[in-house]
């Protein structure tokens, strides 16, 4: 089975990797810009996403400029236009990234999103709300059973490997940036 799983995840890297590189790429753009000047990139994950935040903040490897947008106490941070969001969360639906990214966006802050699109969902969906989304690819669990039901859905696995994708490529732009800084 974990032959299985292995493969179908490779899978997902690759279409991730070759549908929303672009994405990707703007996304880091983007948040770079709260890097490069005064700025915070705020990270907040739904649910299980939570682990993306940490990763972001306190991992091995931070991001350039990260901090969580909600704390421990529920309480969100002091944002302002010159910083930029990322919200990560399973699905395009989810009720509550949305309402978060229907305010952020309303207060004129910048919105990077990472979530698996619910393809002819009815109602509000994340896509359309952020500045740029990051599809994740991951509707369905990816191994099938005898009985023709799936499991195995490894949605922090696949918002990680998206995650990275925008981490690696901040940290490029903003040592390009610093790099042309020293020049002048």
């Amino acid at each position: 089975m974990l032959k299985i799983f292995t493969t179908q995840l490779q899978g997902l890297f690759t279409k991730i990797h070759d549908k929303e590189l672009l994405s990707i790429e703007d996304g880091a753009r983007l948040l770079a810009q709260a890097a490069i000047g005064e700025g915070i990139i705020y990270i907040h994950g739904f649910a299980e996403m939570e682990a993306v935040t940490l990763e972001a903040t306190i991992g091995q490897e931070p991001m350039i400029s990260a901090a969580r947008l909600i704390d421990d106490t529920k309480q969100m941070a002091e944002v302002s236009p010159v910083d930029r969001v990322l919200l990560v969360t399973r699905f395009s639906t989810d009720e509550d990234a949305i309402e978060l990214a229907q305010t952020l966006t309303t207060k004129g802050i910048e919105v990077v999103a990472i979530s698996a699109l619910v393809p002819n969902s009815e109602g509000p969906s994340l896509d359309k709300i952020v500045d740029i989304y990051i599809d994740s690819k991951l509707g369905k669990p990816l191994i099938p059973d005898d009985d023709g039901n799936r499991f195995g859905f490894p949605s922090i696995i696949t918002a990680l490997y998206a995650y990275y994708g925008l981490a690696f490529s901040i940290k490029e732009m903003v040592e390009e940036y610093l790099e042309e800084e020293e020049e002048e």
